[in-house]
């Protein structure tokens, strides 16, 4: 049976694509030009010439920008404290929210009580700048993966998750088959929560990769720095030597030259620290959207 549409109905149809297709350009267009004015003339970017397409390409922002041996040696730290951050994160969330999602969980109330009570009160920037020093985890990379190893948030949506799609008949006949707890949860659990994973190891990869407060506060050496930081750096040195410039009196060609370089890093930056992000979400898309969707708490 052809269910065929009314009028009404093309119309709506219609005026609802239209729509989307409007929110769609607004999103995107953004990204679109933060990518070209990265590659065009600072100068037609500056007098709104640049608007849809790249004029007088030139890549001096990027050239400029990994010039620096320090940009390739901050990927690397962001790449390695997101991947470490990210399994550890994983390894404390999904076991803890499993746990309190379990009915037979012997202080279950307790425990959710006292995690959920971190989400309202925290001992504040200076008590945890003296607990991480005292552990030895100041200017130690260490830190940038072992703080904030969890988050309450995505405790309960992992928790909601396994008890709306773990039944307890499923546990209950492991059980009978002499499975262990642990065993069960690896094997079984796991498993069958690919999309809870999925949204879960995305939220914390994004949280790493952008994060850059952990690392002002707790990262001093060079040699350790993540991409965010090492980027800030390079931005206000930029705009120093060209405020120092203007200050000096050189001639006006330098000047602007450093100007124009500083202008087109601020763009190169963001596309630099952003790329990664936009190649790993569209793997992740499908789960994410399931993942959050199951997973998210229903009243």
């Amino acid at each position: 049976m052809v269910i065929r549409e009314t009028k009404q109905d093309r119309i709506f149809n219609f005026f609802n694509v239209l729509f989307l297709i409007l929110i769609f350009v607004l999103c995107l267009y953004p990204l679109w030009f933060i990518i070209i004015a990265s590659i065009s003339n600072p100068d037609l970017t500056n007098s709104g010439q640049v608007w849809l397409w790249p004029k007088e390409v030139s890549l001096d922002g990027y050239k400029a920008l990994f010039a620096d041996d320090s940009v390739l040696r901050g990927y690397l730290n962001t790449i390695l404290y997101t991947v470490g951050g990210t399994c550890v994160n994983l390894a404390v969330t999904l076991p803890a929210a499993y746990a309190l999602s379990r009915k037979d969980f012997v202080g279950r109330g307790f425990f959710t009580k006292m995690f959920l009570f971190t989400m309202f009160f925290s001992g504040g920037l200076i008590p945890t700048f003296l607990t991480v020093r005292s552990l030895g985890l100041y200017n130690n990379p260490l830190v940038m993966v072992i703080l904030g190893a969890t988050s309450m948030t995505n405790i309960i949506i992992s928790r909601t998750f396994f008890q709306t799609n773990i039944p307890d008949e499923l546990r209950e006949a492991a059980e009978i088959d002499g499975c262990s707890n642990a065993r069960f949860f690896f094997r079984i659990v796991l498993p069958l929560s690919v999309s809870i994973v999925a949204v879960m190891a995305l939220l914390f990869a994004v949280t790493h990769w952008n994060g850059y407060f952990t690392a002002m506060i707790y990262i001093r050496s060079e040699e350790w720095k993540p991409l965010q930081i090492i980027m800030r750096d390079i931005l206000m040195e930029s705009e120093f030597n060209a405020e120092m410039l203007m200050q000096g009196g050189d001639t006006a060609g330098a000047l602007q030259q450093t100007l124009r370089t500083a202008e087109q890093i601020k763009y190169a930056l963001i596309v630099v620290s952003s790329i990664p992000v936009m190649i790993f979400y569209p793997f992740v898309q499908k789960h994410f959207v399931k993942g959050v969707t199951v997973g998210a708490v229903k009243g």
